[in-house]
C-alpha cells in the first residue's frame, strides 16, 4: 500500500479528540482501528498524532494482510433505537460506545442513567 492510499484509508475513519476532566489532558480516539489513544496537552497536536498513529495502524493491517474494519461513515444508521434522534448524534453515540466497549443501548443506558 503506497503512502497515498494509506492516508486516503484513514481519511475515512472517525477521529476524536476531547477533554478528559480524569485524566487532565486530551485523548484522542478512533475506535474503529483502535482500543486506546493518544494523549496531551495541545488538542491540536494530540488530532496530528491521532492521524499518524491511524496510518501506522492501516500500515501494519496491511502488511500483516489483516482486513480493515468497515469505517463508521461507511455504515448506514437509521437515527432511531427507541428514541428518534438525528443521524449524526447516532454515529456519534455509536463511537463513543465502540471506544468504550459498550454495545450502544448500554452505552446509552449508561448516559441516561447519569442525567
Amino acid at each position: 500500500m503506497t503512502r497515498k492510499q494509506i492516508k486516503e484509508q484513514a481519511a475515512r475513519y472517525t477521529k476524536f479528540v476531547e477533554w478528559s476532566d480524569q485524566d487532565r489532558c486530551f485523548i484522542g480516539r478512533c475506535p474503529e482501528l483502535m482500543l486506546g489513544g493518544v494523549h496531551g496537552d495541545d488538542e491540536a497536536k494530540v488530532y496530528a498524532e491521532l492521524c499518524g498513529a491511524v496510518e501506522e495502524m492501516i500500515e501494519l493491517m496491511a502488511k500483516d494482510k489483516h482486513p480493515l474494519p468497515e469505517p463508521l461513515a461507511k455504515k448506514e444508521f437509521s437515527g432511531k433505537f427507541v428514541l428518534r434522534i438525528e443521524p449524526a448524534l447516532h454515529r456519534r453515540l455509536a463511537a463513543k460506545a465502540l471506544a468504550g466497549g459498550d454495545s450502544l443501548n448500554s452505552y446509552c443506558v449508561k448516559m441516561l442513567c447519569k442525567a
